[in-house]
């Protein structure tokens, strides 16, 4: 990473500072956003939060949530004063201005001094300041170091504790991940030093499901999971109509794809949603097969080697005919990994 001087004398002096992160935020992102975004009031400074869309009702229980503004339910006038006015922007777990949607456009033209602070493959070259690490397991390990590094340690408090924590649990599937490593658990003990309640920030985000979520995973598993075992692939076709049907929410689709990757011998597991704007996919994969390099090279995309997203620019049925056409090239690939997954010692 950078070095942390010029960000310490950077706020060193009560600064105005807008903190965005990712279209569709997840726990990493919000947490890390509103994590970021207390410590530096604590610090004196004047933050606000600005995400590009809502965000998944569990996710709600953070501190500082109920001053977010969300920029797709504002003006982008409103918006548009708040990063003229902003002497620093803080972008936090997105490594490139199309991930913000229109936002982006606001934070280029900002005069803004810019932060990076995200821990994606290939992080776009738009910032003043980069604190990039590939090999963080979460954006809110980034900020935990940044506090501490600082030498702000003081300022850690439960509310900051627990957002940190969240972003942390999310990103590492509930500490499953080879990403937690000996690292992210000796900052886990720490953050247990404010009595946070790990079980209870589970629970506030895995266990609040809806009863049409579950009917919906239900009906996802049983009618829209198809299995390519010649290609160890796993994928999910959800429709505008199925999340019509189900009443589908913000984040009622998240982990979904992770039911394909559970599959005894799925090496790449795809999920593909037909949205207003277009289809978005959401990839995962086991060992050393880059769903990054793959959703970079085919679907507009990008993120971990094991963890990725993408879009496509062709309607929801031609999209599904391009994996199709795509996948044997990748045969070869796909078994040489699931070899290596099998047979590990």
């Amino acid at each position: 990473m950078q070095d942390l001087s010029e960000l310490g004398q950077l706020l060193a002096t009560p600064k105005k500072i807008i903190i965005t992160t990712h279209q569709k935020p997840d726990a990493d992102a919000l947490g890390s956003s509103l994590a970021w975004c207390r410590y530096l009031m604590k610090k004196g400074h004047t933050a606000t939060v600005i995400t590009p869309t809502d965000y998944p009702q569990f996710l709600e229980w953070m501190q500082g949530n109920d001053d977010v503004i969300v920029f797709s339910d504002k003006t982008e006038s409103e918006c548009q004063e708040l990063m003229k006015s902003a002497d620093v922007i803080c972008c936090l777990d997105f490594n490139a201005l199309a991930r913000i949607g229109e936002l982006g456009d606001l934070v280029k033209a900002s005069a803004a001094k810019k932060v990076l602070i995200d821990h994606h493959l290939a992080p776009e070259n738009f910032a003043d300041l980069v604190f990039s690490d590939t090999k963080a397991a979460a954006t809110a390990v980034l900020i935990y170091d940044l506090i501490v590094g600082l030498g702000d340690k003081a300022f850690l408090d439960i509310y900051i504790a627990e957002c940190i924590y969240a972003g942390i649990m999310t990103d590492t599937g509930s500490f499953r991940y080879p990403s937690a490593d000996r690292r992210v658990h000796l900052i886990v003990a720490d953050l247990m030093l404010f009595n946070l309640d790990n079980a209870r920030i589970h629970r506030l985000i895995f266990d609040t499901s809806t009863e049409e979520r579950l009917r919906f995973l239900g009906y996802a598993l049983s009618e829209r999971l198809y299995v390519l075992n010649e290609y160890y692939t796993a994928f999910f076709t959800i429709s505008a109509k199925d999340l019509e049907r189900f009443h589908s929410q913000t984040g009622d689709t998240e982990g979904l794809v992770n039911y394909a990757l559970s599959m005894e011998g799925i090496v790449l597991a795809i999920l593909l949603i037909e949205r207003e704007d277009g289809v978005k996919l959401s990839f995962r994969s086991k060992g050393e097969f880059s769903v990054s390099e793959f959703a970079r090279r085919h679907f507009n995309g990008g993120g971990h080697r094991n963890a990725g997203g993408g879009t496509s620019d062709v309607g929801f049925s031609e999209t599904v005919k391009k994996l199709m056409d795509i996948l044997p090239t990748y045969k070869e690939q796909l078994l040489e990994n699931y070899r290596k997954e099998k047979f590990v010692c």
